[in-house]
């Protein structure tokens, strides 16, 4: 089947959507998600929910949308920390894929979506390897001439690790795109803990959710008492980093899953970095840090916030198309 390719230029935000919190925030309301689904019927319609077997007793929970007819590739999805395969951004850009002729993966990291009874043990940032093996057994199971890696925020720091590693893991990858990845984690947790309230206030109420559900699962290995004498996200992760994750300390942790020194200086795997300079959550001056490679374009715009990329007054985002654009030139 021919299909006609979708050009797309660079973002340009609608002058009154131009703000980093209007579009950061406009973009994860519930009005826009009720909006996405109906618009991702193709994608939820013939998903099927996938338990994936990482090895060395990991499983994680994913959703495959596959074709009747031939693809043109398989797309695996990476959320966000606390967001999940059914996030708004996910099921955007899942939508847009799967009608456009794709098969769509919608991977959930450990802990997330709904998975907390899979894993004894808890999810960080750093537990890579899951992640790697995750894909390589999506691969094996559903084949495909061209495959891709998707990722936001931290599932695009994870997407990019991921490709780091798949040659030495023995898979193929034709691109990764990530969408606003996390870059220096301790440049993130510093925005957090300093920027609009909103954002910490949102994280640490779902992340706060999660772990009790969590404890609920392992009662016989969780009791964490009360979360909220934690105050802050720092707080937070310093308890769990030196109780739960075998890290020394937080700094340690946080060092571990950044992509920004020589993390990414070995990558061959093609891919696209797309970032705003106003993002809230990402300081963009991190990106002078990471390292150059030839197989990574990186492109960052003036406007779009965390992960939002609105362009029109229907929130409709632009990453969605730039997103098929890339997997189309592969």
């Amino acid at each position: 089947m021919h299909h006609t390719p979708h050009p797309v230029g660079g973002f340009r935000a609608p002058l009154g959507l131009r703000h980093r919190h209007v579009q950061s925030l406009l973009a994860g309301g519930p009005f826009r998600g009720r909006a996405l689904r109906r618009l991702a019927a193709g994608l939820l319609g013939a998903a099927r929910r996938e338990i994936v077997d990482c090895g060395d007793g990991v499983r994680l929970l994913g959703f495959s949308s596959t074709r009747s007819s031939p693809s043109r590739g398989l797309a695996i999805l990476l959320h966000g920390w606390e967001g999940s395969a059914d996030a708004s951004y996910v099921l955007s850009v899942g939508g847009r894929l799967f009608d456009a002729g794709f098969e769509v993966f919608r991977l959930n990291l450990r802990d997330h979506g709904e998975s907390y009874d899979l894993n004894r043990e808890l999810f960080h940032s750093c537990r890579i390897d899951e992640v790697v093996a995750a894909t390589r057994r999506i691969l094996a199971l559903h084949p495909a001439d061209r495959t891709f890696l998707i990722g936001h925020s931290l599932g695009g720091n994870f997407a990019l690790r991921v490709a780091a590693r798949a040659p030495a893991a023995g898979f193929q990858l034709t691109k990764a795109v990530a969408i606003c990845p996390v870059l220096r984690p301790h440049s993130t947790m510093r925005a957090l803990e300093e920027g609009l309230w909103i954002y910490r206030d949102y994280f640490l109420r779902r992340w706060r959710r999660s772990l009790l559900a969590k404890a609920a699962c392992f009662p016989d290995l969780y009791d964490f008492g009360d979360l909220r004498r934690f105050p802050t996200l720092t707080a937070t992760t310093d308890f769990f980093v030196k109780h739960y994750t075998g890290f020394a300390d937080l700094d340690a942790y946080l060092s571990g899953y950044a992509i920004t020194g020589a993390a990414l200086g070995g990558l061959t795997v093609p891919a696209r970095l797309i970032a705003s300079s106003d993002d809230p959550v990402i300081p963009i001056a991190d990106l002078r840090d990471v390292a150059t490679s030839a197989a990574l374009r990186i492109s960052v715009f003036p406007h779009g916030g965390h992960c939002a990329f609105l362009e029109d007054y229907r929130l409709r985002s632009w990453t969605d198309r730039a997103v098929l654009a890339e997997l189309e030139e592969a």
